[in-house]
């Protein structure tokens, strides 16, 4: 019987270098809401002002020619740095802000749903109860079965004394 090769002893046989990534929706939005995540922390907020406080300070101490961003032209680098932060920043925002209100959605019908079925559930255990109460109505209660035993032995007691009043009369 011939064995079959696995995956791993197969060669491959045309290897790709570079492939082309393959993005789906459902990973850009966790990767959007990573991002809006990390940007809304103390940490992201305190790292950016470090960052640009550093810049700041680089371009304004250092010698003009070590300067990447000279003051002459007004920080123009820096600027078009944080207007390009906050052009993707505002879209990824609502990125997560989308996914966020549909996994809301989703919720919300997930609890209208179990709602619907612990309402069904509970209308019909009241019924439930309702036939148990009807049918216990209907059932002889010990006390009731003791009363009654009580009045026919009552009866028997006094058929049983009216007969032997008889039989001594007859004799």
């Amino acid at each position: 019987m011939a064995r079959r090769p696995s995956e791993l002893e197969t060669p491959v046989t045309r290897r790709k270098l570079f492939r082309k990534p393959s993005f789906g929706q459902d990973t850009v939005g966790r990767i959007s809401e990573a991002i809006a995540r990390a940007m809304g922390t103390g940490f992201f907020l305190i790292a950016m002002s470090l960052v640009v406080a550093a810049w700041l300070t680089w371009n304004t101490m250092a010698p003009v020619s070590a300067q990447f961003d000279p003051r002459a032209l007004n920080f123009t680098l820096l600027t078009l740095i944080l207007s390009l932060q906050a052009s993707y920043a505002a879209p990824l925002i609502l990125l997560a802000q989308n996914r966020e209100a549909d996994r809301d959605r989703v919720k919300f019908e997930q609890d209208r749903q179990r709602a619907e079925r612990n309402l069904a559930d509970t209308e019909y255990l009241a019924r439930e109860v309702v036939a148990l109460r009807l049918a216990l109505e209907e059932v002889a209660t010990k006390d009731f079965v003791r009363d009654e035993l009580k009045d026919m032995l009552k009866q028997l007691t006094a058929e049983i004394n009216s007969a032997e009043q008889s039989k001594k009369k007859s004799k």
